[in-house]
């Protein structure tokens, strides 16, 4: 979402993929969708990062991501899961949720 491809984010998402935020759901074309313009996010640093193998072809990796949206100053946090799928030509994302943290931060937080 940083870089605005929107290209390069639909080759790692499945064809089914599904996404739970808080506005609902969306499908692929509503995740790529959302960089029709360019990039949605100006600045974004990641914590807490997590990785869990759930077979021998799943895994889901959760992390803490802060960032600023483009055209604001205040920064946000969101505590995201999402499940990746081994596939022949690496890993696609098949399931991703986003959980709000707090609504402005000062920056990251330990």
């Amino acid at each position: 979402m940083a870089s605005g491809n929107r290209h390069a984010d639909s080759r790692l998402l499945s064809d089914d993929f599904l996404g739970v935020y808080p506005d609902g759901f969306a499908g692929k074309s509503d995740h790529t969708g959302q960089l029709a313009d360019g990039p949605t996010v100006a600045r974004f640093a990641l914590d807490q990062l997590q990785a869990r193998l759930l077979g021998a072809d799943h895994a889901v990796l959760s992390y803490r991501a802060t960032f600023t949206r483009r055209g604001r100053t205040s920064p946000e946090i969101m505590f995201v899961s999402s499940i990746w799928q081994r596939h022949d030509a690496g890993w696609i994302n098949v399931f991703s949720q986003d959980t709000p943290g707090a609504a402005t931060v000062a920056g990251p937080t330990p």
